[in-house]
């Protein structure tokens, strides 16, 4: 047993943590950095654990079996509880594919390595984390890891260094370098591994295990850090939003707010810490853990489930449904196990954790087996789901810095003719290559391709140095091939604008990292025709694609759920307007562009996705459009392949003409 004082504050504590993480989540405006609930959880978890391990240690009681027996008590039921209903509901909403990732995500899950699978599909192309329904337990598997670790770190420091709490504040201070250095270049491992999140567990470690005077602090000294602490957690809920780089440097905000407010109300009762001991406060934070479980789920379900856009009202709803939901989780769940109403032996929370552990990994194991199980659904839906897949030909052709020279380019049509045209671009020219396969191929022309995601085509403007790299490799190609014409594709708003929901990971940048809309517009304009002039004085001619209109929702998942639904699809779609209004200074550059040289010529597939009704359609035929919110599916890119006719007409008219003069000559 613990001999640590309950402390009324921190439960209020983790109940601000849980608010923000929640609302941040449904998108209540306002709460565009609740993300660092997160990381308040993570202090707390590191004071109390320490502080428990502690204590016991000093008092000779600590056990590492009894440690981790009444971590399984506290974590697992709950867990697996949510798992087994998430598995059920799945059953009836998810498309075999996202049925089969949510079993892989089970099984990453049951075995403490959920973050490492999520940060590997932090990529381009996979799946919207809005459509991943155990994403949030990413943060669970950090702390797990560190409960698993911890423990040996400390026993192993304290009882071999003098002055080992200097030791592990290196630790921290190392964990502290390593997120800092990783926000730079490599992010997703910062936001997701234990060695770049260690720091802010240990943050709250060195508090419990700091020398007793440094909690002695003057009742006017204990008001200001604790009003300090507060606001410091609040700036940063307020204050930050998805562009912020996080965590690194700006999570020194939350983490150092809650040390203050451990701090300050350790032994002095404060304004804050009275606000934090409410009923309210103590009883939210009491079913923070069931409440933060369940909440994600509600979210992606009511995501993927919803066919129209959820209102205020239906906002409110499901957040109370999270919370109904976490409280008789609490209520009857986590407080049986807890209080040992349920498996009271330390020998049996165990053994039925690891029971629990096999069934559920082999549960989600069986999804990845059977291909997500999709005689579940009906012939129609599925069809609409496959629209999301891409096929390996394809993905095979993204090059990123581990690609070979040789294989920098895919080929298509003629491959040994001696002129040929290039497509170059992001993953959108990848989404061309059955119009530019076919295109070639009838024609009996050469096309050339070179695409990496999220890279645009323009020196100057790329958001990282792996696509600088990439643009350059592809210039010393260009040298060293006979190319006509050079076909330039990319996704060019989100570079200026950011994605369809605001996200900005994309976009120009200031040189200081601030976004500027005018700017980027400027840069944008001002690259392009610089890469125009370049192409236009090496003798090419030169194809600017425009972008197809951005859906504001992904079409195989709203399509798949209306097939199961029976409800009808010929309306599925974009405002053509609001396509326009997106693309106006974009469309102003090309066509200035291709109004000063007659040999620079622009197609767009608008007036082929968009009817006279001023709807951008998403579906054909019994087929999605689209594999996203923006990538043309293979029927979608057939689609508009009329489009590009002239460019396949003009290869095919200069291949004749070139062999006409050979025959001439000789």
């Amino acid at each position: 047993m613990s001999t640590l004082a309950y402390r009324r504050d921190i439960d209020g504590l983790r109940a601000i943590a849980v608010i923000a993480v929640v609302l941040f989540h449904f998108g209540v405006p306002g709460f565009t950095g609740g993300f660092v609930g997160v990381d308040v959880f993570f202090v707390i978890s590191g004071y109390l654990i320490t502080s428990i391990i502690w204590n016991q240690r000093q008092a000779g009681r600590f056990s590492f079996v009894e440690f981790w027996a009444r971590r399984a008590r506290r974590i697992l039921p709950a867990l697996f509880a949510m798992i087994i209903a998430v598995l059920a509901v799945g059953w009836f909403l998810l498309a075999p594919k996202d049925y089969e990732e949510l079993g892989r995500s089970v099984r990453y899950q049951v075995t403490f390595v959920s973050n490492i699978l999520f940060m590997r599909q932090d990529g381009y192309f996979d799946v919207a984390s809005d459509l991943k329904p155990l994403l949030h337990t990413w943060s669970l598997a950090v702390e797990e890891q560190f409960y698993i670790f911890f423990p040996l770190l400390l026993t192993l420091l304290s009882s071999r260094l003098k002055h080992w709490r200097l030791a592990l504040f290196g630790v921290l201070l190392v964990s502290f370098g390593l997120s800092v250095w990783a926000i730079q270049h490599h992010p997703e491992k910062a936001f997701f591994l234990l060695p770049m999140r260690a720091w802010e567990l240990l943050a709250g470690a060195m508090l419990a295990i700091a020398p007793k005077h440094a909690w002695r602090l003057k009742p006017l000294a204990a008001q200001a850090l604790s009003l300090l602490g507060m606001g410091l957690i609040l700036l940063a809920v307020f204050a930050y939003d998805k562009s912020t780089p996080f965590p690194g440097v700006t999570a020194l905000l939350p983490v150092l707010g809650v040390v203050l407010l451990i701090l300050a109300n350790g032994h002095r009762e404060t304004l804050v810490g009275q606000l934090l001991s409410s009923r309210v406060m103590v009883g939210l934070g009491l079913i923070s853990y069931s409440w933060y479980l369940w909440h994600w789920p509600v979210f992606v379900f009511s995501s993927y489930a919803s066919v129209d856009e959820p209102g205020a009202l239906d906002t409110a709803g499901l957040i109370l449904l999270t919370l109904v939901l976490g409280y008789l989780s609490w209520k009857f769940v986590e407080t049986p196990f807890r209080e040992r109403r349920l498996l009271a032996g330390r020998r049996q929370i165990l053994l039925a954790g690891f029971c629990g552990i096999l069934v559920l990994g082999l549960a989600g194991q069986s999804l990845r087996w059977t291909d997500g199980l999709p005689w579940r659904l009906s012939e129609q839906a599925l069809q609409y789901a496959k629209g999301r897949e891409w096929r390996p030909e394809l993905m095979a052709c993204l090059a990123d810095d581990k690609t070979p020279d040789d294989k920098l380019f895919c080929h298509y049509g003629v491959v040994d003719l001696p002129t040929r045209a290039l497509v170059w671009g992001d993953s959108h020219a990848t989404a061309l290559i059955p119009v530019f396969d076919d295109g070639a191929k009838a024609h009996g022309v050469s096309v050339i391709l070179a695409s990496s995601p999220g890279c645009i085509p323009v020196d100057g403007l790329e958001h990282d140095g792996v696509c600088a790299r990439f643009n350059k490799r592809v210039e010393q190609g260009l040298k060293n091939q006979a190319i006509s014409d050079v076909v330039l594709v990319a996704r060019w708003s989100l570079y200026l604008y950011g994605d369809a929901k605001g996200d900005l990971g994309h976009v120009l940048r200031t040189p200081d990292g601030r976004y500027d809309r005018a700017e980027a517009e400027q840069r944008f304009a001002e690259g392009l025709r610089t890469r125009v002039a370049q192409l236009r004085a090496a003798g090419h001619r030169v194809w600017l694609v425009k972008e197809a209109p951005l859906q504001a929702f992904s079409p195989p998942y709203r399509l798949t759920r209306l097939a199961m639904l029976d409800r009808p699809v010929d309306d599925v779609g974009l405002d053509v307007e609001a396509h326009h209004k997106r693309q106006v200074f974009i469309s102003q550059v090309f066509a200035q562009l291709a109004q000063e040289d007659p040999a620079v010529r622009v197609v767009d597939p608008a007036p082929r996705l968009c009817d006279d009704k001023g709807l951008c359609h998403a579906e054909l035929g019994g087929y999605s459009l689209y594999t996203d919110d923006n990538h043309l599916s293979e029927v979608g890119a057939r689609f508009v392949a009329p489009i590009l006719e002239p460019l396949f007409i003009g290869l095919q008219g200069r291949e004749n003409l070139g062999k006409a003069q050979t025959n001439a000559a000789k």
